[in-house]
């Protein structure tokens, strides 16, 4: 390996040597106490340190990094505490989790650090989030992210490359090729000669690089770092090294050729730098003994300090507490939360007829006034507007910084609204077809809903779902989906049956600091109209509404469902029913949900999504176990067919629920 001084002092030298060594010296000690069980897991990084402490130490302090769990010299370059450090890989109370999550799988907003969740390549695109928001601030600052060379095969690598280079973001995408992703050899996983070759496809320039020669590493980010700002534009860097021990520290490397191993130690980035250093005078071997019995003073101390720690004193309540964000904690902004009589009795609120597609749009429209950090993304919601044309002319307004199209990488842009999020930005991310929001399923459930929880970041981001059937779209564009978000804490799902509350919990969502799944129906957007105020107003989250109120039994139900509810008790005069509207799935209104089974003793849950494992499931567990003594029958589930959703207008109004209302009322009332 060649190391040349070039201008480097023998200072700077030292630094590095130093950098270099406090990460492999931490490994070393790591291993040692994983043989004594004192932790658990340790996946190591010896032989990869050049990497990650050349590529930090070229980064400015408050340019942000996305490192893995390889990455330790990330974390110590940064100048993070040890004993915090090993508190988190621990799990205990101190350390940056709380002992929620383990390894790096955190974030830590003083270091400019976002750290990895299991789903490699994840990261990737949250990156573009962060970089966009530097540039929309007008800072002069780029962004790195970290994966490895099997992450390249993720479809977040594909969707954050293409949007970085799509939207000019200055991202460095830093690929350490370690040869094998667990124990699968790069032969298995790739068949292009290099990853940096990648970089042609994107529109961007690549290069592959020693990542074992921390001078290599450093010169080279650093450069690239400055050709990123200065031309707004990622870049892909390669860098080739070896992992030396297991993809975890108690596994095997015996799938490795004993004469790969061999070359690699003889590439060892700590010794060769090392080696070097001594043999150009520039370090004495007093120098180096030196150094490391201050790093082994030093993490020795650390590891005392954290074994000191009092255990975690377990609540219930701090723990649920800690799934969301608190406006009043993050200073959130507030508008008027009223209910939907309140709106129409007070006399300051000016109403006009609207349509379900046009009270969303003005909740967009107020918000964007409301807030100037509130950024619109979704596939082609400029100039289109959009397939339904939700945001039609805003783009206008408020010009195409703010009202973004995308590629089709429903996984990158709500990554990248993460990263928006992170840098205080509030985000609207439109789902085409609430249907293609599976293809972003990882970073809603993993990234968005679990960050607060784990580290205290917010992710302020909205996704809109225009969602149902009854258009005859078929399978693969009139699905349901709300029970898949409503069983994941950390979201919020809200879904509105009329426009006075699409309008007010379409702001509400916006002004809250945690994600929220907004469902619209797509058969209801020009199909009714209401009262909606002019002004600005929000429909409280969590409170559901009593739509019409009865003596015989209660409807619970939302959306779509609402209507046909509403016009089965029109049509049968004869049953007193009162229908309430959930409005939110998540958190549900318990407190209406336990007086409609007081008012009637019967209760149906209607709802449109496919019955095994809906939200009616759920509501009517919640009632047998809560108000078991207040019912006179069991209660009820009206839901559609445990199919797909077919095309043929006949069959889809079979596949409904309200096909079988009349029925389901029927049975209830005669139990």
């Amino acid at each position: 390996m060649r190391f040349v001084q070039k201008d480097f002092t023998t200072r700077q030298l030292e630094q590095f040597y130093r950098s270099l060594l406090l990460p492999r010296m931490i490994e070393e000690k790591m291993l040692l106490l994983l043989r004594q069980g004192k932790i658990s897991k340790w996946f190591s990084g010896v032989g990869q340190e050049a990497i990650a402490v050349g590529a930090t130490m070229a980064m400015d302090n408050e340019e942000w990094i996305m490192p893995l769990h390889r990455n330790l010299g990330v974390f110590t370059t940064r100048n993070m505490p040890l004993s915090r450090l090993f508190m988190q890989w621990q799990g205990q109370p101190g350390g940056y989790t709380n002992g929620r999550d383990r390894s790096f799988h955190f974030g830590t907003r003083e270091h400019h650090i976002c750290g990895m969740i299991s789903h490699l390549g994840a990261q990737l695109p949250v990156a573009d989030g962060i970089a966009l928001a530097n540039r929309l601030k007008g800072q002069n600052k780029a962004v790195l992210a970290f994966c490895g060379e099997g992450a390249t095969s993720e479809g977040d690598f594909h969707e954050a490359l293409n949007i970085a280079s799509v939207w000019d973001l200055p991202v460095i995408f830093l690929v350490e090729n370690n040869g094998y992703g667990l124990s699968t050899p790069t032969s298995e996983q790739f068949r292009c000669e290099s990853i940096a070759d990648k970089a042609k496809g994107y529109g961007m320039e690549g290069i592959q690089i020693d990542g074992n020669n921390i001078l290599t590493v450093f010169e080279t980010i650093k450069g690239i770092k400055e050709y990123c700002i200065q031309n707004n534009k990622p870049y892909l860097v390669e860098c080739i090294t070896f992992r030396m021990r297991g993809h975890e520290e108690t596994g095997s490397t015996d799938y490795v050729p004993r004469e790969l191993l061999e070359l690699w130690e003889s590439k060892d980035p700590v010794r060769s730098f090392e080696h070097w250093l001594l043999r150009e005078g520039l370090l004495s071997t007093f120098d180096i003994e030196t150094i490391k019995t201050e790093y082994k003073v030093y993490i020795d101390t650390e590891i005392e300090k954290a074994s000191k720690t009092i255990p975690a004193k377990i609540s219930i309540e701090e723990e649920t507490n800690d799934v969301y964000a608190s406006r009043i904690a993050f200073g959130g902004f507030t508008t008027a939360i009223v209910d939907n009589d309140a709106v129409i009795e007070n006399a300051r609120f000016n109403t006009n007829e609207k349509r379900l597609v046009d009270a969303i749009a003005g909740g967009i429209y107020q918000s964007m006034i409301t807030h100037d950090n509130l950024i619109l993304m979704g596939q082609d919601i400029a100039e289109y507007g959009g397939v339904f044309k939700v945001t039609e002319g805003l783009v206008n307004k408020f010009g195409k910084d703010r009202v973004r199209n995308t590629p089709l990488c429903e996984s990158g842009i709500v990554g990248a609204a993460l990263g928006l999020s992170i840098e205080g930005y509030k985000s609207i991310v439109e789902m085409q077809f609430a249907d293609f929001v599976t293809n972003g399923f990882n970073q809603i459930i993993n990234n968005l809903a679990k960050i607060h929880y784990r580290w205290g970041q917010n992710a302020d981001v909205v996704i809109r779902m225009p969602s149902g059937a009854g258009t005859g779209a078929g399978p693969f564009h009139s699905q349901s989906h709300e029970a898949w978000f409503a069983h994941t804490p950390g979201l919020k799902v809200v879904y509105p049956s009329n426009p006075m509350d699409a309008k007010g919990l379409l702001i509400a969502a916006v002004n809250d600091l945690n994600p929220v799944m907004y469902f619209e129906h797509k058969a209801l957007y020009r199909s009714i109209s209401g009262p909606v105020p002019e002004e600005n107003y929000e429909i409280p989250i969590g409170k559901a509404r009593w739509v019409e109120e009865g003596e015989d039994l209660s409807i619970i139900t939302y959306g779509a469902g609402v209507h046909w509810a509403l016009d089965y008790a029109s049509r049968n005069p004869e049953i007193s029913i009162g229908i309430l509207d959930l409005r939110t799935l998540l958190p549900l209104d318990y407190e209406l949900i336990s007086e409609a089974v007081a008012r009637t003793g019967r209760v149906l849950v209607l709802h449109e999504d496919t019955l095994t494992g809906g939200l009616g499931a759920e509501i009517s567990a919640w009632i047998q176990e809560h108000c078991f003594t207040l019912l006179d029958a069991p209660v009820m589930r009206c839901a559609s067919l445990d199919t797909p959703i077919p095309f043929n207008s006949g069959l889809e109004q079979n596949f409904l629920a309200k096909s079988r209302l009349a029925e389901a009322v029927q049975r209830l009332v005669q139990y």
